[in-house]
Parts: structure tokens; sequence; C-alpha cells
């Protein structure tokens, strides 16, 4: 008795193969070459993904807040600085902890707008449109 495959030419004698595609498909009697055609055209560079993990994982942002505190500790009164950190920065809000309440009263009450213009020139004003003291840290 005959099997029904071996009367039916193959897939691989359909289709525009190499010879070890052929020999492979006519032995396992499955064409896989238009799934390996498909996988290939699925494989995306690492250069076309690259920009999309970036923005996920927020580099830019992160190298914003890694600049803010070195300008930070060059910029701003080492007294202050010592006692001040920022912590991050959020739609043009940049948050600092400070870590005590005597030196929190003395930065918001004589210290905030003169900390704002200094950082303002150095980044401008888009970037750091306000400061946030919060005690912690």
């Amino acid at each position: 008795m005959q099997m029904p495959y071996q009367n039916r030419p193959t897939l691989a004698s359909r289709q525009k193969v190499g010879p070890r595609e052929r020999a492979l498909a006519e032995w396992r009697r499955v064409n896989t070459a238009p799934l390996e055609i498909e996988r290939a055209r699925s494989e995306k560079k690492a250069a076309d993904l690259l920009p999309g993990i970036l923005k996920g994982i927020r580099i830019d942002q992160r190298q914003a807040e890694a600049e803010i505190v070195t300008v930070w500790n060059h910029s701003i009164d080492p007294k202050i600085a010592a006692h001040a950190k920022p912590v991050g920065i959020a739609k043009g809000t940049l948050f600092v902890d400070v870590d005590s309440s005597v030196w929190l009263d003395e930065i918001v009450r004589y210290r905030r707008k003169e900390i704002l213009q200094r950082l303002q020139h150095s980044f401008g004003a888009e970037l750091i449109t306000k400061i946030s003291f919060r005690l912690g840290g």
C-alpha cells in the first residue's frame, strides 16, 4: 500500500529553496522554509530596538538628574549642599531633600530664589520651573 504523501510533490519542490533545505524538507516530510523566512522577517536589528528601550528606561531623564546633582554640588553654597540633596525631577519641579527642619526653614525663607535662579541659569527655565524642598534624607 502506497502512502498518500508519496504521490504528491513535496513542499520543498514547490518553493525555491536550496538543496540543503530541500533535502531536510523531504527527509522530515515538513517544509520549514516559510517559517524560517517569516522568522527572518520578524528579526530586528539592535540599532532599531535601542531607542525604544532607552526611552522606556527614561535614560534622558536619569542623565539630566545626574547632571543636576553635579551642578548642584558645584554651584550651590557648600553649606547648603551639605544639608540639601536633589532627589528627582518631574514635570519641571526639582525635588530636594533637606536633612533638618532648621535648614529647611533657612533654605525656603532665604535661599529658594537664589538656588532656583542658579539652576535655571545652568539648565534653562524650561527644565526647572520650580523647586520643592522637603524634610527627609
